[in-house]
């Protein structure tokens, strides 16, 4: 399977980026992986609940 990735903007308050990423290196993670890990956890919990996405 190939992967096209895709550039998404974020607007975020300082002391709450700050905060992201301690958590992101917490868990031995960038930044960019936590969001990418938890937009992906997001969307299988949807999938779960309401059926699979079909695009």
């Amino acid at each position: 399977m190939s992967y096209k990735i895709s550039k998404f903007t974020l607007r975020i308050e300082s002391e709450l980026l700050k905060k992201f990423r301690f958590v992101a290196e917490y868990n031995a993670r960038s930044a960019n992986r936590e969001i990418s890990t938890l937009i992906n956890n997001h969307v299988k919990e949807f999938e779960k609940k309401n059926g699979k996405i079909i695009l």
